[in-house]
């Protein structure tokens, strides 16, 4: 076969058609800009949702940095940040925290940070510099300054009392005035604000710690930075093993703690990913596709219909299928270079928009927009395979016509013959108008198809989204969070690392009194803490799977040898003790038994607390107790400690600390009760203790029977509720009474809850209706260009019903009644998946969503109703106005023409 240099020749062939074809074009580029849109914006929110939640993790975790390896000596600090897996580094000094007020309800920490870390610890101060070595200068931020009372100035001088050695039995209270440096902004998205001394100060209030195993006072942390945030810990550990150290047994030799900054989404990532996860993304992706796919199909496919003839004219002078197709691409490259930059500027917009609404909604402090170059040459690229994918089937149609059948194509093609009875019921029933219309979508079942699907898709999308914000059940939700109105307790029950822990923490009655003397308190009861030593009997295999799930055999073995025993065989553990009155009780969830002999004193009734996992479904290997069974519980009024290797009694504890010998403590004085179990419960985190006693059960008693039994009555918390109307006037008064009146003191409320809920909801009907009204778009904008391509591709056909009698009034009709049938059959097809996948997804909801109650509802098939029913009127009555501009006989001419 002889070659003929034509590329040119093609070429201007498809670009000169393509001008010809104005209005195909406009629909197109729309069509290729929408898809671009649906990527771009997508791709915006999902990439700056990421990089806000990282942020705001970090915010959490203390910083920015990959991982952590703690508790070093400066010497191993330089011998750790030489390994070549370190891409940068920078160590940590940590001195001391001030925990008495002003700082009570704020976590604040003393340290010397190596000046590259301030920026990865958010320490980089705005005004001045970070502290010089051998001065008195300190940095920190405008929250502690303002607790001082200290106006954030370079040069002023602030005073602040912290503690080494802090949560040990040898911390010590220092103080030092010192001179600010420099200073930043509070973030409130942080855990902890810092106060940054020079390495010196830092240096000389570590010599005065008590060298405590306990203690942080004086440990430095080496914070690293490596290629990627995917194996972070695997990197941290091979960190270690390079230098001959290991993280597997706590009691080993050699051992470091370490910590891998979970605030990476590559970190979590890497943890989780399975295949399950890898279906999850390939299945979102192909989803996403597909929804653009809808309309550049119909678009490129309805334009090889209406441009049939032209390809087929081309055939008779000897234009190749090859040559056809590549007429296509070519036209589909020029529509993408107008349609995918102007979808990238319109979807960063939008994406940009809605980040920080949606970011607001999820109670994100801070809210980044990513310009991650990422987002545009993804979604480019995504938008360019979608549109060679749409257009890749109506190439081949184009390319397999034949001349002749060209000439004498409508769409739909030749009518099948009908058989006998067919056309009996033909002859019968006369050509309605309705019928008509409806035969007209059965001619080209493929474009009617598709753009059922996409206006189908948006749909149920909304339905769905509908669904999932209003499944979210408030009731569940502050029934797991919060239970009771208020709870008021001590500023540190409410911290991030609180929780009750000694007597000193107790609520007095005087300020519970000035809380129930206020109008509107219905229930209330007094929560007590455990604050006197005691321990319960268990069996060796329970104490191995309390402590194995966070230790090594190695060290359980430890732990078990050290254990005191009983001689009937059972092992002394940790307990948690509650202790409630009446209203608390009734918060409980009973998962068995009765509560009732709880609250008589004279019985020995006693509650096993189980836990729940996140999705609020009963951990029933956390407790050990059955109903029925017998607790021994031993409230310990005296400890003695002993040697283990001698069994000498220890008098002086801190010598025997020093000394390095193997010591051992056990109960003195003591008296051991017997409980029966009368119940399984499952407690309320937002009254619970808010943290776990590794090997550690939980047990609760009545309150009278608390008193007595333990010999104390700390009040962990008063929680109580009130009435509607005197809610509103408790928050205002316990916000001034614990800012002003007792700052030691704190709450939470129930609003706080609500509100959260609320931002939870709202952000997924934010999400979720942004992303209904893109394919929503998509769907309209299909169903504009079926209904304008169907109507101008039957142009002649049209003109030869009118000039046979059909009067304008009558074609406006059947052309409405085909606009209604489209919109009718997405309607009926919505409907239909909503009632069939509904309760499958009502279901699968309820799994990941504890607080999730499916609910059928057609209540977005009705609302938009309405607005389907509107467009299958008017967009037929538009173009047919359109058309009806040019006569009958121009409109015969311009089709054999």
């Amino acid at each position: 076969m002889i070659k003929v240099p034509n590329k040119s020749c093609v070429r201007r062939l498809g670009f000169r058609s393509m001008r010809a074809a104005r209005t195909r074009n406009i629909v197109a580029v729309l069509a290729i800009a929408l898809t671009t849109v649906l990527f771009t914006s997508l791709f915006t929110i999902a990439s700056s949702i990421n990089y806000s939640f990282q942020q705001e993790n970090f915010r959490q975790a203390g910083g920015d940095f990959h991982g952590t390896i703690k508790g070093l000596t400066w010497e191993q600090v330089e011998e750790m940040r030489s390994d070549p897996l370190i891409q940068g580094d920078f160590a940590r000094l940590f001195v001391g925290m001030p925990v008495d007020p002003p700082f009570n309800k704020s976590h604040v920490e003393v340290s010397y940070l190596e000046p590259a870390a301030a920026p990865h610890y958010f320490c980089q101060p705005v005004e001045g510099t970070l502290p010089r070595e051998g001065t008195d200068e300190a940095a920190t931020d405008t929250r502690v300054l303002a607790l001082l009372g200290v106006e954030p100035k370079v040069g002023a001088k602030f005073t602040i009392s912290f503690y080494l050695d802090e949560n040990t039995s040898s911390r010590k209270l220092v103080t030092r005035t010192f001179t600010l440096s420099g200073w930043w902004e509070y973030d409130s998205a942080l855990v902890a604000s810092n106060v940054l001394l020079p390495r010196s100060a830092a240096e000389e209030f570590c010599a005065q710690g008590s060298g405590d195993p306990y203690s942080m006072t004086g440990e430095w942390n080496l914070d690293m930075m490596f290629k990627s945030d995917l194996q972070i810990e695997e990197n941290i550990l091979q960190i270690l093993e390079n230098h001959g150290y290991q993280h597997d047994d706590p009691q080993g030799e050699n051992y470091l703690k370490i910590g891998v900054n979970w605030g990476y989404s590559g970190a979590q990532l890497s943890n989780s990913f399975d295949i399950s996860t890898l279906i999850a993304i390939v299945v979102l992706l192909l989803l996403i596709i597909f929804t653009g796919y809808l309309i550049i199909y119909n678009v490129f496919q309805i334009s090889v219909t209406n441009d049939i003839r032209f390809y087929g004219l081309l055939k008779t002078i000897g234009t190749t299928g090859r040559q056809l197709r590549r007429i296509l691409r070519q036209q589909a490259w020029l529509l993408s270079l107008i349609g995918i930059p102007l979808g990238l500027v319109l979807g960063f917009i939008v994406g940009n928009k809605l980040t920080p609404v949606i970011m607001a909604q999820l109670s994100y402090k801070n809210a980044f927009v990513s310009f991650n170059p990422l987002i545009f040459i993804g979604a480019a690229v995504f938008s360019l395979l979608t549109v060679f994918l749409s257009c890749a089937r109506p190439g081949r149609m184009a390319a397999k016509v034949s001349p002749v059948e060209a000439v004498r194509y409508t769409e739909g093609g030749a009518p099948k013959k009908a058989g006998k009875r067919e056309k009996v019921r033909k002859a019968q029933s006369g050509a309605s108008l309705p019928g008509m219309a409806w035969a007209n979508l059965g001619r080209s079942r493929g474009k009617t198809v598709v753009t059922v699907i996409s206006l189908t898709l948006a749909v149920v999308l909304a339905t769905i989204t509908y669904t999932f914000s209003t499944g979210f059940d408030m009731n569940k939700y502050l029934a797991h969070k919060a239970e009771v109105d208020f709870i008021l307790g001590d500023a540190a029950y409410f911290q991030t690392s609180g929780g009750f822990r000694t007597a000193d923490q107790a609520v007095p009655e005087s300020i519970i009194s000035d809380v129930s003397a206020r109008s509107g308190v219905e229930e209330s009861g007094r929560v007590y803490g455990g604050v006197s030593a005691a321990m319960q009997f268990v069996t060796e295999d329970w104490l191995r799977m309390s402590w194995g799930a966070y230790n090594s055999p190695e060290a359980v073995d430890q732990i078990i040898e050290f254990t005191n025993r009983l001689p009937s065989g059972l092992l002394e553990a940790n307990v948690q003790m509650y202790g409630m009155e009446d209203f608390p009780l009734s918060l409980l969830d009973v998962l068995d038994g009765d509560l009732a002999p709880l609250s008589d004193p004279s019985q020995k009734a006693i509650a096993a607390v189980y836990l729940s996992d996140d999705y609020n479904s009963t951990q029933w290997g956390s407790n050990w107790a059955k109903l029925g069974d017998t607790v021994t519980i031993r409230h310990i009024d005296q400890m003695e400690y002993f040697y283990r290797d001698t069994g000498e009694i220890i008098e002086d504890v801190d010598a025997a600390i020093e000394s390095g010998r193997p010591w051992g403590e056990r109960a003195k004085v003591y008296e051991d009760v017997d409980y029966t179990v009368c119940a399984l419960v499952r407690i309320p985190n937002s009254i619970s203790y808010r943290y776990r006693v590794v090997g550690a059960d939980e047990f609760i008693l009545g309150a009278e029977r608390f008193k007595k039994d333990t010999g104390t009555d700390s009040v962990m918390t008063y929680v109580f509720n009130t009435t509607d109307e005197a809610e509103g006037d408790m928050e205002s008064f316990l916000a001034e009474y614990t800012e002003s009146v007792q700052p030691l003191y704190d709450y939470e409320s129930r609003a706080t809850y609500v509100a959260e809920f609320e931002g939870f909801r709202s952000m997924f009907m934010t999400m979720g209706g942004a992303l209904s009204l893109i394919i929503g778009l998509v769907g309209v904008l299909n169903f504009i260009n079926a209904v304008l391509t169907g109507i101008l591709t039957r142009k002649r056909e049209l003109a030869m019903l009118q000039s046979v009698g059909m009067t304008g009034k009558q074609l406006k009709t059947m052309l409405v009644f085909e606009g209604l049938y489209y919109t009718l059959l997405a309607l009926a097809a919505s409907l239909a998946m909503t009632v069939v996948l509904g309760p499958l997804m009502g279901s699968t909801l309820g799994e990941i969503f504890w607080f999730f109650t499916y609910r059928l509802t057609v209540t977005p098939i009705l609302l938009v109703l309405p607005v389907f029913l509107a467009l299958g009127i008017a967009v037929p009555l538009l173009v047919c106005r359109s058309v009806a501009r040019h006569t009958i006989v121009e409109r015969l001419r311009e089709a054999d023409a």
